[in-house]
């Protein structure tokens, strides 16, 4: 998958769970069905809790990528 692939990003590295898990879902919201988010997440809970939760909420993970620094890129297509 290209960059130019990428309909919209968000980096939530940083960010603590529950908190990544709604910025993710509001943002898919704002987004149209077929639409592909990117986001970045920390290790630990939130590349454990963000993706299943997206899953449960119904959308694609398409890839998720181990980065050098300790985070993931995770692709969502909004279903």
């Amino acid at each position: 998958m290209s960059e130019n692939e990428i309909d919209d990003n968000l980096d939530l590295r940083g960010v603590l769970c529950p908190i990544n898990f709604v910025k993710t879902k509001l943002k898919l919201e704002e987004m149209q069905a077929g639409s592909t988010l990117e986001i970045l997440l920390d290790k630990g809970d939130p590349i454990a809790n963000v993706p299943r939760s997206v899953k449960e909420e119904g959308h694609k993970i398409i890839k998720v990528k181990k980065e050098d620094g300790d985070f993931f890129r995770v692709m969502i297509r909004k279903s």
